[in-house]
């Protein structure tokens, strides 16, 4: 058994902002699961403090402040989670990172700085609780200084660190270095400096003993200009410990079988079922109900990273087509007014809900036929997952979690059963539009359609086996 300290800034369902929570809420259960003593730490955001049952661990002094450690519990687990507390940087309203107009709290580099360096003492057991992890495992730029200052100490933890988007690196202003009294030997282009700036995430991609991210494709990616952000050259120089294991998916909130949101249950077995849900979702967005044409979803937000620019530039002929869309997001308002204006133009065949609604997403999943997602770029993508687990053939471009999760439809991968889906490798709007032509054309071969469903309803997307592969890396360390 190994005692692993996980360091995150979010966990579901305690607080989410994205895929980070998702991974940090799941992955512990399920080493957990794997008989592995597993804690949690995270900053004690004012959003937590609606959940009961937090008791006083310890007090301690980091950098003249006094800073108290609390307990709570997972729900639905015994896993420990110990929250910092330190209301003068925590105690804000909603977003952990943001203000409510989107801009950065001013103080963020100390804000995590300081979770970092009580991560240390928690790491060093300074907190006297008679626990010292054999690991500590960090995630993203909020956590990346763990493994820095860990690097100074003398029989510190093993480290690994998990890069779930390399577009957030935590840069700050050189001149915070001092603010923040960073020790002198972390600070030099070897370092946290990066081009006349000071690099949160450089802790962890220098200092970690391992360095994992959320896809196998994606750990290649991030090593190459395109999807590097400067740091393809480091990512290269350690590529000797940067390995990608993909994030796995919660299978009972997202399972057709037992989904108390969706109008009909079924299974592989029972595929005929899932059209009931189909129906549901034309008549509730009052598009004709029909059969005969497929039905695409979009869950997401709508922003170019996502594609949307190739959806909006390919839009007028993909509605030449004989097809429906429902789509669900938010993002920039100007995607978002022309994807209402095609709304409002084509009402029998697009329809355009702005913001977030989980029940509903349940129902575009349950009830598309195709789920799109053209994204430039995708460290690992969960509704791809979601999506072939509810017979819904994604249709994605090749990059990232999408390449290592959807297997494209082709003469070759259709006669051995593999085919789960429809993937482009270009990100531009005709490489777009021929693959929705091509799902089309396929939609109207139903028996190799549900062929492919089932294909997709039986690949195992559990965090199990991803639990599995980040406690083999635990075990090589």
């Amino acid at each position: 058994m190994k005692k692993i300290l996980f360091v995150t800034s979010e966990a579901h369902p305690l607080i989410k902002t994205g895929g980070l929570a998702d991974v940090s809420g799941s992955l512990p259960k399920a080493l957990a699961e794997l008989s592995q003593d597993i804690r949690i730490l995270i900053p004690y955001y004012q959003a937590l403090k609606t959940f009961g049952n937090v008791r006083y661990v310890c007090s301690l002094r980091v950098d003249n402040r006094s800073i108290n450690i609390l307990e709570t519990r997972m729900p639905e687990s015994n896993i420990l989670v110990w929250l910092v507390d330190y209301p003068t940087f925590f105690n804000y309203p909603g977003n952990p990172y943001v203000d409510e107009n989107g801009n950065a709290w001013e103080n963020n580099a100390e804000r995590f700085a300081l979770f970092c360096r009580v991560a240390v003492e928690v790491a060093m057991d300074r907190v006297h609780q008679d626990w010292k992890p054999d690991v500590v495992h960090c995630n993203d730029w909020q956590s990346a200084l763990v493994p820095a200052f860990l690097s100074l100490e003398d029989n510190r933890p093993k480290t690994v660190f998990t890069i779930h988007n390399l577009a957030y690196q935590g840069l700050f202003p050189t001149s915070t270095a001092a603010t923040l009294n960073l020790p002198g030997q972390l600070l030099s282009p070897e370092g946290l400096e990066f081009h006349s700036l000071l690099s949160f995430i450089k802790g962890g991609l220098v200092y970690s003993d391992r360095i994992t991210t959320v896809s196998p494709t994606y750990a290649m990616e991030i090593q190459t200009p395109e999807f590097g952000y400067g740091l393809e050259g480091l990512l290269r120089y350690r590529n000797h410990v940067l390995s990608g294991i993909l994030n796995g998916i919660d299978l009972e909130h997202w399972n057709p079988e037992s989904d108390p949101l969706i109008a009909q249950t079924y299974t592989a077995q029972t595929l005929a079922k899932k059209n009931a849900n189909k129906t549901e979702l034309q008549k509730r967005f009052s598009l004709p109900v029909t059969d005969e044409i497929p039905l695409f979803g979009l869950i997401g937000r709508l922003v170019e990273q996502k594609g949307i620019d190739l959806i909006l530039d390919s839009l007028p002929a993909i509605l030449e087509m004989p097809l429906q869309i429902v789509l669900l997001g938010s993002g920039e308002k100007s995607m978002e007014r022309k994807l209402m204006s095609y709304a409002q133009l084509y009402p029998e065949k697009i329809a355009v809900t702005i913001g977030y609604d989980e029940a509903l997403a349940h129902t575009i999943e349950a009830g598309s036929d195709v789920f799109l997602m053209p994204s430039r770029f995708e460290p690992c993508g969960l509704n791809q997952m979601y999506s072939q687990r509810y017979g819904t053939l994604p249709l994605v471009r090749r990059t990232g979690g999408l390449a290592d999760t959807v297997v494209d439809a082709v003469p070759q991968t259709i006669n051995d059963n593999s085919a789960t889906g429809i993937v482009f490798d270009e990100a531009t709007a005709g490489s777009l539009l021929e693959a929705v032509k091509r799902a089309t054309i396929l939609y109207g071969n139903p028996k190799a359609w549900e062929q492919m469903q089932i294909n997709g309803m039986s690949k195992d997307f559990s965090w199990q086996q991803s639990a599995s592969q980040y406690l083999d890396l635990y075990q090589s360390l």
